[in-house]
């Protein structure tokens, strides 16, 4: 099942997404999949006619993993942290699939960071590891661009990371996934930048599910970054960037100047 937001220009709605690639067809749902269950309307819209957008717009926080592969804390010369390391993004820096990545001014380095993204189902505290799979709604793909200048001078990452465009979230939400060891792969205008496994996380989505909801209360349509594999580098404006993970999607994103 792959749950998507899109729009034929008037209000976002939720849909199913169905079909082979070149010839997917959106079955329109009512409401919102997070709160209300899946209701098909019998309405059909072909892909080809809508917009994708952001599947979630998480309405509380995204709570960003650092150094969560061993390889990407290496290539950055940090230690593995003892615990997830945990930041928080705003709501205001999610786009969605297609949309820009606007680097920002002032910044003379910004990072692409492919991640899978958890997304939370219902209201949750203090989640036990072995029930972390009853809170999760689904999973998406992430790109959690980040300005690295501004990551090293600030001493913290609310700014590099936070600033409107840098969380790409898309194309689709899929539920009841196993996620234990999945390909994840960024590409550079077409060239592979990044090629790991979701096997490779230092902390699993179990962990981080319940570490994250023993620091947070969880709210439907929050969502968790877990972290990067090795291969970062820099975004340049005229430059594309996808993040593709096994049994999800790709999601694509041009890079522009303001």
């Amino acid at each position: 099942m792959r749950i998507a937001r899109f729009t034929t220009g008037d209000d976002p709605r939720f849909a199913l997404l169905e079909g082979e690639a070149g010839h997917e067809v959106l079955h329109v749902v009512r409401g919102d999949p997070l709160y209300a269950p899946l209701q098909p309307t019998g309405q059909q819209v072909p892909l080809a006619d809508a917009r994708l957008l952001a599947p979630v717009i998480p309405r509380s926080k995204i709570v960003g993993i650092g150094r969560n592969y061993a390889d990407h804390a290496r290539e950055l010369g940090n230690e593995l942290p003892a615990a997830p390391l945990m930041f928080l993004v705003p709501n205001t820096a999610v786009v969605g699939p297609g949309d820009p990545v606007v680097l920002p001014e002032g910044s003379t380095q910004v990072d692409y960071e492919g991640e899978l993204a958890v997304v939370i189902g219902r209201v949750c505290k203090d989640v036990p590891r072995e029930r972390a799979s009853e809170v999760v709604f689904g999973y998406t793909c992430a790109n959690d661009v980040t300005a690295r200048d501004w990551q090293r001078g600030d001493g913290q990452w609310a700014r590099a990371k936070g600033f409107d465009t840098s969380c790409p979230l898309g194309p689709v939400i899929v539920p009841d996934l196993d996620v234990a060891d999945l390909a994840l792969r960024t590409r550079l205008d077409g060239a592979v930048v990044q090629d790991g496994r979701t096997s490779d996380m230092v902390f699993d989505v179990p962990d981080l599910v319940s570490t994250v909801s023993r620091a947070f209360t969880l709210l439907p349509g929050d969502v968790i970054l877990t972290g990067t594999p090795a291969g970062v580098g820099p975004l340049a404006a005229g430059q594309r960037v996808e993040v593709e993970i096994e049994g999800i999607g790709a999601l694509s994103n041009p890079v522009v100047t303001r």
